[in-house]
């Protein structure tokens, strides 16, 4: 009985929150996360019918709790030839099955296990009008029979599935009142409320509905794929493909091949036609990371993709059409690249159609403590803990800190600070100790630099004694009169809010 109201308390769990999921990605990755919490299965898998035609797309997999990430050559594979998926979809009916032979069945879309596979359990996934739109999948290399966990499974895919439509709906409304009052009802997973990210949540607005290049410009760790997805989830691309590729990731050769695709013969090694990102992303939003780091001849070839709308694979003949919205993004001044030669100026006034310059954490007043409050119940939720609380000392030291690495850098050290906590109170130490990052140096010196320190501990001890001095002294190993001379020196009132 107890093991049952467990399993209950686990399902109602992961219902509450895939109905608080607030865009398409967060929804799939916790559909994902609940399918292996309830099964205990080391594979999770959504499928997605096409709806522009007969293809069947991986959306999301989770092999042993990591996620395949969104670059992954599996991601744009189409699996509308597997028999045993297809026979699932016309049928619309859970299949559950033990002691998988790949001799009799073929589980080619399933991912090279460490060990076989044993057992699946495959559901569709069902639209509001009953029509079956996908499936959701688990497997194991455990010797079990799944089949009564298809009920619970159907259960999380049908509230996956009402959630998205929600999501879809919601943008919708927003946008027939103006772009304007769009950005003022959606976050697009922004967090702050610093006039500089006003400012960018409300040219977000403006360009949901446009078709044109967007140019994403900011310091590294700004949130430019934020911003990126958050253009296209809530705009009318939203339920098509959204990939990315980062430009510096491969040398030129490799970079064009991923990106146009290639002919089976076209090099030493294509064994076979090979569909290239643009395809992959067709009717959808293709987002090119670090575009400054491209190639000058593949410069020339993108030029051409934006200008006419099509493609040539390497070793092809012909061109084809294709309809991807571009996105581009970079932390280096094209401006000072154009002038160097190191980009291209036609390329440059393409791109820029829109540009949206994304502000450093510096220019954000008041965002560092959301952010990081933001983090850490994040970090917390993943680690199945309360949410932390945090001292006035932690969010002082934080606000004083030099992060050049941005957004990104700040919610590294609160994940690593939130595992150093042993309770639930997030102090100094934790963001200080291993070689923690120390306050922005600037102008001043070692003594003003170690006085900010000293001041955020001696306020925290304060707090954590109800503001009396003498309890606090002996927790500090000082005498009192030090204590006194030292919150005097460092202009701490005794009306600074502890106790």
């Amino acid at each position: 009985m107890a093991a049952l109201a467990q399993h209950t308390d686990t399902l109602l769990s992961h219902c509450v929150q895939l109905a608080r999921a607030t865009c398409e990605q967060t929804l799939f990755e916790r559909l994902l996360h609940a399918t292996q919490a309830v099964s205990g299965c080391e594979l999770a898998q959504v499928y997605r019918l096409d709806s522009a035609g007969p293809g069947l797309r991986l959306a999301g997999e989770s092999l042993a709790g990591a996620r395949t990430p969104p670059e992954n050559s599996r991601l744009a594979v189409d699996y509308q030839d597997h028999p045993l998926l297809q026979f699932i979809l016309r049928q619309g009916q859970p299949m559950a099955l033990s002691g998988l032979d790949p001799a009799v069945h073929d589980t080619r879309f399933l991912p090279e296990p460490s060990r076989p596979w044993h057992a699946l359990l495959c559901v569709p996934l069902r639209n509001v009008a009953q029509r079956v739109i996908g499936l959701l999948l688990c497997a194991t290399a455990q010797r079990r029979d799944l089949q009564p966990l298809a009920g619970p499974l159907e259960h999380l895919g049908a509230l996956m599935q009402a959630r998205l439509e929600t999501l879809h709906a919601q943008p919708a409304i927003a946008v027939s009142r103006g772009p304007e009052a769009l950005a003022t009802a959606q976050g697009y997973g922004l967090i702050g409320n610093s006039p500089a990210i006003e400012q960018v949540r409300h040219l977000i607005g403006k360009v949901l509905r446009s078709p044109c290049t967007v140019l994403l410009e900011g310091e590294t760790g700004t949130g430019k794929e934020v911003v990126a997805r958050a253009i296209h989830d809530h705009g009318v691309r939203r339920g098509r493909p959204f990939v990315v590729q980062n430009c510096a990731a491969f040398p030129e050769s490799l970079l064009e091949s991923e990106l146009f695709g290639y002919r089976k013969g076209a090099f030493t090694g294509a064994a076979k036609d090979r569909a290239g990102l643009f395809d992959a992303a067709n009717g959808g939003t293709l987002l090119l990371d670090e575009i400054g780091d491209m190639p000058l001849a593949l410069q020339a070839k993108l030029l051409r993709v934006l200008q006419e709308g099509e493609i040539r694979p390497l070793g092809a003949n012909r061109t084809h059409r294709i309809d991807v919205r571009i996105i581009a993004a970079t932390h280096h001044d094209l401006r000072k690249q154009v002038s160097t030669g190191r980009f291209r100026e036609d390329l440059y006034y393409r791109l820029a159609q829109f540009p949206l310059h994304l502000p450093a954490l510096r220019h954000r007043e008041g965002d560092i403590a959301r952010l990081a409050r933001h983090f850490a119940t994040q970090a917390s939720t993943g680690l199945q803990r309360p949410p932390p609380q945090w001292s006035a000392a932690a969010l002082h030291y934080l606000n004083g800190l030099d992060l050049p690495g941005n957004v990104r850098e700040l919610k590294a050290l609160v994940e690593r600070a939130v595992l150093l906590c042993d309770d639930t109170l997030l102090r100094i130490e934790h963001f200080t100790r291993h070689g923690g990052v120390q306050p922005a140096p600037g102008p001043t010196v070692l003594r003003e630099r170690m006085e900010q320190v000293e001041r955020a501990l001696l306020i925290e001890s304060l707090n954590n004694n109800g503001g009396n001095r003498t309890r606090t002294a002996r927790e500090l190993g000082v005498a009192r009169r030090t204590l006194l001379y030292r919150l005097q020196r460092l202009n701490i009132p005794s009306d600074h809010g502890y106790g």
